[in-house]
This record gives C-alpha cells, sequence and structure tokens, in this order.
C-alpha cells in the first residue's frame, strides 16, 4: 500500500480522529467559519442575474440592446373595459363615460404616465366589446409591484360606478402584487416549516432529543454559510432567489443525512460494546469515508448544471454544489468533535417508547421494526433474486413509460396558478378579445438613426405585414426612444396564451416578417424578445445543454464509483439503477402533471405540460442524492465481506443494518420535498413530488430490492476489476472495524479479495 494510497484512505478517519482530539478548536473553527461567512456576505451582497444574462439568442441581444442604451423600460398595466352582455360596445356613452373615468382615476393617483385611450390607439375588440386603457407605472420596474395598489384601488372605485360594465387592470406591476400577496408567504412557509418536519423525523429515528437535534443544527449552519458565500461568490457569478431556495432544500436534505448516516454508526457501535473513542474512530473511517464519496459524488452531479448556458441554472448548480460541500466538511469535522464533547449525554431527552432502550426492553430483542420488516423483504429477494430483478425492473419501467411523450414548456399563466387567481380570469379575458395582447411579442429596433426614412419605412412595413401575415390581428403599437435610436415594436401574437400557436406566429415574424422589412435595411439590428420568444429560445438552449450534462454527470459519477469501490459492476449497476430511478420519476412527473391521472391529489389539474427546466434539474439533483444511498449501502456490504462474510451474507447485513437509517434519511427527504408539491404554483409543486417520487423509489424498491437482488446474482463478480484497470488510483480502504480500533496499519484484506 503506497503512502498516497494511505492518505487518501484515511482522510474521514484523521480528519474524525483530529476533531474529536481537538473537540474546542474544531467547534470553534467551524463557528468562526459560519460567522465569517456570514459577515463576508452581508458585507458583499448579493448580485442577482439580470435579465439580460438569463438567456442567449434574440431574448439576450434585445435585453442587451436595452441596457446599452439606458432605457429603463417601465413597467406598462393595462385595464380591460368590457362589456358584461351583449348590449353595450365601445362606441355607447355609457362605455365612453367608463373609459374616460379609468384615464382620469389612474391619472389622479399620480403613480403613472403616459396613459392612453382606446379611441386614440385603436385596442378596441373586433366585436366592440372590449377595450384597452394602457399606462406606464412611474419609477424603476423591478419595484412597480409595491406602488400599483392606489393605482389598482382607483380602478376599483371606476368598477363600483358601471356595474354593467367589467373593469380589471392586469400587468407587470400587477401580477408582481398578486404573486407577492398570494406566494411570497408560500415560500416562507415551506421553508419554515422543513425544519419541523425534519426534526420531528429524527426524534422518531434516534428517540432522543440531543441525537435529533444535532443533524438540524448542522444543516442549519452549512445552510447560513452558504448563504453568506453566495453573496461574496455573486460578484463572480451572479445568483439569484430560485438559486437560494434550491440550496435551502438541498442543503437541509443532504446536511441532515450526512450526520443521520454518521450518528446512526457512533450509535451502533457504543451498542455493540465498543468504547466511545473506538465508535467514533470506525464511524469516521466507515460512515465518514461514505460521507465524503457522496458529496464528492453529489458536487459533480451539481457541477453539471454549470454547462447548461442558463444563468439560472447555472447559480442554482453552484449554490447546491456550495451546501453540499459545506456540510459535508462539517459532517466529518465538527461533529466528530460534539459527539467526542456530548459523550453519553447525546441520548439525553429520551423519548418514551422512541428510545431504542425502552425498545430494547419492550422486545427483548434487538431487531428494531424497520429491520424486521427489511429482514422479511430480503429473505425472498435473496431467495428469488432473478424473479426479484424481473419484477422490479418492469414495475419500474411501467412506471418509467409515460415519459416517452414527455412535453415541457415554460408554463403560462393560466398553468402555474389555474384559476385561484382572480388576475388570470383577467388574463384569459383580454388573450381572448386581443389575441396576444396580454402577452405581445416585442422586437427591439436598434439603428444608426432610428427616424431616417428607409428605417421608418421599414418598421411601418413591419407593422403592415405583421398583421397582413397572419402573425398579429393588431394593433401592432410603436414606441420610439429618439435620443437612444432604439424603438420598441410591441406584435400581439395570433395563438393568445396557447404557446404552440403563439410560438407559430413568431417563427412566421423572425422568419418572414423581419428578413422581408426591417433585415433589407443595413445597419439594423431588430431582436424579437417577449415571454413567447422567451421560453423558445429557453427550451433551444436547454435541448442543447441537455446532452453535454448528462454525460458529465454519468462519466464522473461512474469513474467516482470505479475508484471509490475498485470495481467496475458496482460502478457499471450504480449507474444503471440511478438511471432507473431517474427515470420512473420521469414517468410519475408525466403521468400526474401532463396526462392528469391523479393529479386532482396534489391540485393540479389541466397542466399537460411539465415545465422546461424541471427534467434537467431532476436529473442533476437525483443522480446526486440517489449516490448518497447507493454509496451508504455498498460501503457497508463491502465493509461485511471485507470481513470475510460470503458475497450473500455481506449483502443480507449491509441492507438491513442500514435500511433503519436510509429509511428515516429517505422519510425526511420525502417530507421536505413534498412541502414543495404543496405550494400553490404548479412548478413548485411539479418539482416536489418529482422529487418525492424519486426519493421513495430509490430508497425502497431499487435500494431494498433491485440493488441486493442484482448483487445476489453477480455473487463474486460484484468486486470483478480488470488487470489494466489496476493502476488506476486507490481510494477505497479497509473498513473492517477491527483494522480501525488498532492505531497500527491493518493488513491488506482488498488486495486478497482483489477489490
Amino acid at each position: 500500500m503506497g503512502n498516497g494510497e494511505t492518505r487518501v484512505r484515511g482522510l474521514a478517519a484523521r480528519a474524525g480522529g483530529w476533531s474529536a482530539r481537538h473537540r474546542w478548536a474544531a467547534v470553534g473553527i467551524w463557528v468562526l467559519f459560519v460567522v465569517l461567512a456570514m459577515g463576508l456576505g452581508s458585507a458583499a451582497g448579493r448580485v442577482d442575474v439580470k435579465d439580460s444574462d438569463q438567456l442567449k439568442g434574440e431574448t439576450h441581444t434585445a435585453a442587451k440592446i436595452v441596457e446599452d442604451a439606458g432605457i429603463d423600460e417601465p413597467a406598462s398595466e393595462t385595464v380591460l373595459i368590457q362589456a358584461k352582455d351583449g348590449s353595450l360596445t365601445a362606441t355607447d356613452s355609457e362605455f365612453r363615460a367608463a373609459v374616460t373615468a379609468v384615464v382620469q382615476a389612474v391619472e389622479g393617483t399620480g403613480k403613472v404616465t403616459d396613459v392612453t385611450s382606446p379611441y386614440d390607439t385603436q385596442t378596441i375588440s373586433k366585436d366592440g366589446r372590449s377595450a384597452l386603457v394602457q399606462f406606464d407605472m412611474r419609477g424603476e420596474a423591478d419595484t412597480a409591484g409595491e406602488r400599483v395598489e392606489p393605482v389598482l384601488k382607483a380602478v376599483e372605485d371606476v368598477q363600483k360606478d358601471h356595474e354593467s360594465l367589467r373593469i380589471e387592470e392586469i400587468g407587470g406591476a400587477s401580477m408582481m402584487k398578486t404573486f407577492d400577496d398570494a406566494f411570497g408567504d408560500d415560500f416562507q412557509k415551506a421553508e419554515y416549516s422543513a425544519v419541523p418536519v425534519a426534526l420531528g423525523i429524527l426524534l422518531i429515528a434516534f428517540g432522543a432529543l440531543v441525537a435529533a437535534l444535532l443533524p438540524v443544527l448542522l444543516a442549519i449552519t452549512a445552510i447560513m454559510a452558504t448563504m453568506g458565500l453566495m453573496g461574496v461568490v455573486s460578484h463572480v457569478m451572479p445568483m439569484s432567489e430560485t438559486a437560494n431556495s434550491v440550496m435551502l432544500l438541498v442543503g437541509l436534505a443532504v446536511g441532515v443525512d450526512y450526520c443521520l448516516f454518521y450518528l446512526r454508526r457512533e450509535r451502533e457501535e457504543r451498542e455493540a460494546g465498543q468504547d466511545a473513542q473506538t465508535a467514533l474512530r470506525v464511524a469516521a473511517a466507515t460512515s465518514g469515508r461514505a460521507i465524503i464519496v457522496s458529496g464528492v459524488t453529489v458536487c459533480v452531479a451539481m457541477a453539471g448544471m454549470l454547462f447548461t448556458g442558463l444563468a439560472e441554472f447555472e447559480a442554482m448548480g453552484l449554490a447546491s454544489l456550495m451546501v453540499v460541500a459545506v456540510a459535508m466538511v462539517g459532517s466529518v469535522t465538527v461533529l466528530p468533535a460534539l459527539l467526542s464533547l456530548l459523550g453519553g449525554r447525546v441520548e439525553k431527552g429520551k423519548v418514551p417508547f422512541l428510545h431504542p432502550e425502552s425498545r430494547l426492553r419492550r422486545k427483548r430483542g434487538r431487531g428494531n421494526r424497520e429491520s424486521r420488516f427489511w429482514t422479511a423483504v430480503l429473505k425472498g429477494v435473496l431467495a428469488r433474486p432473478v424473479l426479484s430483478v424481473v419484477v422490479a425492473t418492469g414495475a419500474l419501467l411501467a412506471v418509467a413509460a409515460p415519459a416517452v411523450g414527455m412535453k415541457t414548456q415554460n408554463l403560462t399563466l393560466d398553468q402555474e396558478f389555474g384559476d385561484s387567481l382572480p388576475i388570470v380570469a383577467t388574463y384569459n379575458r383580454v388573450n381572448e378579445a386581443f389575441p396576444g395582447g396580454a402577452e405581445p411579442a416585442e422586437v427591439v429596433v436598434k439603428a444608426d438613426d432610428i427616424n431616417a426614412d428607409e428605417v421608418t419605412s421599414a418598421l411601418a412595413d413591419f407593422r403592415e405585414r405583421a398583421v397582413s401575415s397572419g402573425a398579429s390581428r393588431g394593433p401592432v403599437e410603436i414606441k420610439l426612444h429618439d435620443d437612444m435610436n432604439v424603438a420598441f415594436v410591441y406584435v400581439p401574437l395570433v395563438g393568445g396564451s396557447d404557446l404552440d400557436k403563439a410560438g407559430a406566429s413568431l417563427e412566421k415574424l423572425r422568419d418572414e416578417v423581419r428578413p422581408a422589412t426591417l433585415g433589407k435595411v443595413d445597419g439594423v439590428e431588430a431582436p424579437i424578445t417577449g415571454q413567447v420568444a422567451g421560453s423558445q429560445d429557453f427550451n433551444d438552449q436547454l435541448g442543447g445543454a441537455v446532452v453535454p450534462v448528462f454525460a458529465f454527470v454519468v462519466v464522473f459519477a461512474f469513474v467516482l464509483m470505479l475508484l471509490s469501490f475498485r470495481s467496475l459492476t458496482v460502478a457499471i449497476t450504480s449507474i444503471v439503477l440511478n438511471l432507473l430511478s431517474v427515470g420512473a420519476a420521469y414517468g410519475i412527473l408525466v403521468a400526474v402533471f401532463q396526462h392528469g391521472w391523479g393529479a386532482s391529489l396534489v391540485g393540479a389539474e389541466g397542466v399537460g405540460a411539465i415545465v422546461s427546466w424541471l427534467p434537467l434539474f431532476l436529473f442533476v439533483i437525483l443522480f446526486g442524492l440517489s449516490m448518497d444511498y447507493h454509496v451508504f449501502v455498498v460501503s457497508r456490504i463491502r465493509e461485511a465481506r471485507l470481513r470475510g462474510r460470503s458475497t450473500k451474507d455481506a449483502i443480507q447485513h449491509g441492507v438491513v443494518t442500514t435500511a433503519g437509517v436510509v429509511t428515516s434519511a429517505a422519510v425526511i427527504m420525502v417530507a421536505v420535498f413534498a412541502i414543495f408539491g404543496t405550494l400553490s404554483m404548479q412548478s413548485m409543486k411539479q418539482m416536489g413530488v418529482g422529487l418525492a417520487a424519486a426519493v421513495l423509489i430509490d430508497a425502497t424498491i431499487i435500494r431494498g430490492v433491485l440493488l441486493p437482488a442484482v448483487m445476489a446474482l453477480l455473487g463474486e463478480r460484484n468486486w470483478y476489476l480488470p488487470k489494466w484497470l489496476h493502476r488506476l488510483p486507490d481510494l477505497t480502504h479497509d473498513e473492517s472495524t477491527e483494522a480501525v480500533a488498532q492505531p497500527q496499519p491493518p493488513a491488506v484484506e482488498g488486495e486478497r479479495m482483489g477489490v
């Protein structure tokens, strides 16, 4: 065994040993690190992803032109005035009076500018029953939601005076306010309720308050430190609110998991009669190593998001990677120090009937409920491994089958929120009366001289052709910024809120109308942006990122498993099993949210599509989290094998001894993710349900049935490593408890086995 090999092998054991010997120093360094990270983060402030960097393609070009010109696009608002029955039209005096009242009311608030009447802009529907009063909010668009309240109140007051008409406001600012009111608290509730839920499950798992608090405290401190680090890092790579939410989710899940693995192993060794010091050393060398291997694998999986080229994804990937790295370091350094300090006090605050001692007394046996259940399951699995593999694989493939027809898109307002908000009904009414009017395409025209004759004529041509080509029914509005030589052209797309139809209209504008008009003028740039264009550009970019991200994550995970277990078989089976669990999660998502099977159970009727960013995001997160359990279970099987058990016995021992901790860890993850499944936004629902379902499948069917069945079938071939791969670095170590308990170097049993 070379020196480098020993160094790598003993990393977790040495970190744990140092922490246990220098307890106060380890705790002090951790506290200092968390405080410093938070202090630096708040001093640096967080830089968020700019609109112009969100996407590549035309959307990016358009945002860059607007940014470079220094134009602050205001938040535009619209008031829909619509006859409730067919008796009134826009030419009637009552209708005209209502329009005048709306114009005066919004102007009277002093919060708006550029108020236009439908009689001037011709924003009157074909049937004459609907009209739009349009205006912009004063001040910055980003904060317009905070100033729109008086305007909404003024419009409401006009509505009270005109019972026969429907008078409703919609726009960037009013939507912002509605969402903040309805869902701003939603996220906070989810984030706050995740901690008590995790604590409750840990109490059941450990039966002792102190032992249950430790993982939660470590996860929270890791999250706090990462928040600070995100502020510092955001000056190099901008962060975002979404990245923050994802970081919280992942941080809580892995932070609690890692501690759970460590604590359970330490307790198990003490129960087996080891003294506290030896129990800690064994936990550090075994569970500690499993945490490092799985943490590095999760970090590698998260790093896959950096290959998407999408700023939001890169922020999510980096934030998740950081929190996993921090939680992993905390688990193998500060946790051993705390356990050493607490000693037997870690069992303080025993919960009656839940603590193992009371269970032992009650049952006069050491097997707890979980391992009794898994012992029974495993008995059947190991007796008929072929049948188990066929049935479990068949079931997972059947669950994954619907994923073949997966349809992804950015969800429209009505898909995202259903009919839970009145503003959604307004959005639909505007789109019905003025197809595409609620979300027009926006052409950002940049010229050397925006008022040059050829540019003016090309703009007029574009306006005329946009309607005659059938891409829009009008009215096409042009807004000039003479000083900056920029013009905004707003084109309502035929298809409105139907993204497929609106997408076809957008293609017409981009491929037919623009080249024939603005495209013929030298020096004119005319990228087309807007919600439909943004959705299409996002999907195109995401489509291009799927293969490199999948390849990166799979290849790196494979190499890590190969080096960590020095077995080609273990590396291949771990990748195949992970892909199966991801496939099953995709199948459940498509069945529930696209086809609507059982959708009412999660409040998700009629969405009809999966939000575009979710499949890739799920793949990366799940691949990372699945590896957690895999590394933990296989490490335990390998450890038992190294102690001289037969492969079948080792599988039985490994799965049964880890069943309790894997079940507890999975239940915590499922509960935390399921909280996000209760949010009102469909995209968050999809994320919560997808993650919860996948983790559940992973911890039960994959780890409890498929993994042991496949390993039982393979027998000694599980440890196969071709001769030509023997030169690879050796990141395994001799995991036998006896070896760890002795201060002298262990005998290299692994080499005898050819592991």
